[in-house]
């Protein structure tokens, strides 16, 4: 895994955690016990805090960035699908992010709510607990997630990340 400190300031990634070899994290970043972090993502702590709390799967391709204003907060449980960018949001627990999907400065996502795939969180969005934010830009249709289908994606994730631990190893 490539891993840098920038300065003074280094990343900390609980023992438990998985991070894949072909991603990046640099600086200013906490990563919980048993998240994972898959190939190509890109978590940057540089201009702010990024904080990843536990058994949340940040997939591949992700960049995650952060300003001196706006820290951006990723809860537990949470599922953030390939190739999503978040900055300078706060995504509670037990979130789905669908793939593509961005959020930007001062965006809130409670609990249980789902963001579909490539919908685009526009400055200070709030999704409530159980609502479903879809579209360019995002339009938030409240109570429309009724299935918490959510952990059950983290906690595969999370159980991956120990395959990967395990079993992962380059043969060329």
């Amino acid at each position: 895994m490539t891993i840098y400190a920038l300065g003074d300031v280094e990343p900390t990634i609980h023992p438990d955690a998985y991070v894949h070899p072909d991603a990046v994290v640099i600086g200013n970043v906490t990563i919980g016990a048993g998240s994972t972090v898959w190939p190509c993502a890109v978590l940057r702590g540089d201009y702010g805090v990024i904080t990843v709390g536990e058994r949340t799967s940040i997939q591949d391709g992700c960049v995650i960035h952060a300003t001196s204003d706006a820290p951006t907060f990723v809860g537990s449980d949470c599922v953030i699908g390939h190739n999503v960018h978040l900055e300078g949001c706060t995504i509670h627990d037990r979130v789905l992010v669908g793939s593509g999907s961005i959020a930007m400065h001062g965006v809130v996502v409670e609990s249980g709510a789902v963001v579909g795939a490539g919908a685009v969180l526009t400055d200070n969005t709030h999704v409530p607990t159980g609502a479903l934010a879809l579209g360019v830009p995002a339009k938030v249709r409240l109570n429309a997630v009724t299935r918490d289908f959510i952990s059950d994606g983290a906690e595969r994730y999370a159980r991956n990340g120990i395959r990967y631990r395990n079993e992962l190893r380059v043969v060329g």
